[in-house]
């Protein structure tokens, strides 16, 4: 799904970013990715994406 249309961000590459260790935050996110950094609608969602994809890489799987 797309998070940020500006720049054409997936939710996969949020996932993929935080999976790589290059992102854990939101200034980071903007950093790597450049989602906000437009008009900013995308910081809500990007920003839901991000606590999901960190919550995932730090809880062990079963």
């Amino acid at each position: 799904m797309y998070v940020c249309v500006c720049l054409a961000v997936t939710d996969s590459q949020i996932n993929n970013a935080v999976c790589s260790g290059s992102c854990s935050n939101m200034r980071e996110l903007r950093q790597c990715l450049g989602v906000t950094s437009q008009c900013g609608r995308c910081g809500k969602s990007a920003h839901q994406v991000l606590k999901q994809a960190l919550a995932e890489t730090t809880t062990p799987a079963r």
